[in-house]
């Protein structure tokens, strides 16, 4: 593997670094090799996938591993539901995969670009109640740690490892290899419906529990919510025509929002009424097909986001304190609000560890001021016992977030343990994790 001298940047375009080497690996070997080279030249390794966080969770001025080239499928066993692959592979080629066997995800986010490794390590999410995040379904892993020796976790090997590693930053090490286990393929009804937003939130828990996922979406400025709904059957998919998926997602989803933000950041006096008009714009819809067809949707508008993990009793009352805070101040916020909901779990940095959780996002668009209201907004989250999505923006330290984890000095003592030297640090998770060692609670 040849060494570049080549800058990196996110999705988004607005974090970017210069590695002194980014190295992309195929295989378990290289990667190890990659990994103990650095480590021996005294340089700071970190992992990057597709590059859909909102951080500097992947920046550094040492080794960056680009994983993408490590997509092959180890295993598929339809009879145990257990899939294993190399770290690198989309969840998009995931879902390909796993329903050539018979097999999907429990659940799943509203993307699919993201790396299985990159989605794990910031506990990436999708929604509904009885579903925890996808790190949950994880059984066994392969690290590579800083030596380059590769360690087996598994629930058996080492639990709080695997306690750890299912959400870890990519502070212990670099995955090349998972183990999750899927379930039978299964398909999605899908009820979008535009409905006052009142309505909604008064019969918020019977809308979360009544369905097996259940999200919903908030244009400040407006009253209108448009819910998303969905159950799952064994009922045979009925795949919606190209053409109008292609203008649901590309048109009305995508340039239609574009153009809306566009005009916006030109005169931000008129996106109170730009936002009336996508609100206006929303329709009832229905879609059923496999589940990982319908999960993901399709994002081509660039945007920055923050998302808070509140306990979700506590939903209502902080979404309405958010839409006051945009309405108050008048900022020109041109992306809805995005709830969504999960069970709890138990992986140490999980953002819903041990708590029902509901998930609410805030965006902005890219090329415009977003920090003022994301700190407003992060106090609103605050106040809840919030716990920031790890790879999106917000504002906090280790020294803020470790009473939000009751389990933050097992995950240090484990992180002491894989990476005494402090390897796979860079400002990130020196900022947000501390230093490695760092003293544990009295």
């Amino acid at each position: 593997m040849a060494a570049t001298t080549e800058t990196w940047k996110n999705w988004a375009g607005d974090q970017r670094c210069a590695p002194s080497q980014i190295a992309r690996p195929t295989s378990e070997d290289e990667l190890a090799q990659t990994v103990a080279q650095a480590a021996a030249r005294g340089l700071p390794v970190r992992a990057v996938g597709s590059g859909h966080s909102f951080t500097d969770i992947a920046c550094t001025d040492g080794v960056l591993v680009d994983t993408t080239g490590m997509h092959r499928v180890i295993d598929a066993d339809a009879e145990s539901g257990r899939v294993t692959v190399q770290a690198g592979i989309t969840l998009h080629d995931l879902g390909l995969v796993n329903a050539r066997h018979g097999l999907a995800l429990e659940n799943q986010g509203d993307i699919d670009a993201q790396t299985l490794a990159g989605a794990l390590a910031t506990a990436t999410h999708g929604t509904g109640r009885r579903f925890g995040n996808l790190s949950t379904r994880v059984v066994g892993m392969r690290l590579v740690t800083a030596s380059g020796d590769v360690v087996e976790v598994t629930e058996k090997s080492d639990a709080a490892l695997l306690r750890a590693a299912r959400v870890s930053l990519g502070a212990l090490g670099i995955a090349s290899q998972v183990t999750i286990a899927c379930v039978p393929l299964y398909t999605l009804h899908r009820h979008d419906q535009p409905l006052p937003l009142a309505g909604v939130l008064d019969r918020l828990d019977e809308h979360v529990d009544g369905s097996d996922h259940f999200e919903f979406f908030l244009w400040p400025y407006t009253r209108t919510a448009l819910t998303r709904s969905t159950v799952r059957s064994d009922a045979a998919p009925r795949p919606q025509a190209p053409w109008k998926r292609t203008i649901q997602e590309r048109v009305i989803e995508n340039q239609v929002l574009r153009l809306s933000c566009e005009t916006g950041r030109r005169f931000p006096s008129r996106v109170p009424r730009l936002n009336r008009m996508m609100a206006g714009a929303m329709s009832e819809a229905h879609a059923q097909d496999q589940a990982y067809k319908i999960y993901a949707s399709r994002r081509d508008v660039r945007f920055t986001e923050i998302e808070y993990a509140i306990p979700r009793a506590h939903a209502r009352e902080a979404l309405e304190r958010a839409l006051a805070l945009v309405e108050r101040r008048q900022l020109p916020i041109l992306f809805p609000f995005e709830v969504r909901f999960a069970a709890g779990d138990d992986a140490f940095l999980s953002t819903a560890h041990e708590r029902e959780t509901c998930y609410i996002a805030a965006h902005q668009y890219g090329g415009m001021e977003f920090e003022s209201f994301f700190r407003g907004f992060e106090e609103i989250m605050d106040s809840y016992g919030g716990r920031p999505h790890w790879g999106k923006r917000h504002y906090q330290s280790a020294a803020t977030l470790r009473e939000r984890y009751p389990q933050w000095d097992r995950f240090q003592a484990v992180r002491a343990r894989m990476d005494p030297d402090g390897v796979f640090t860079n400002d990130y998770t020196r900022r947000v994790l501390g230093p490695v060692g760092a003293p544990v609670r009295p």
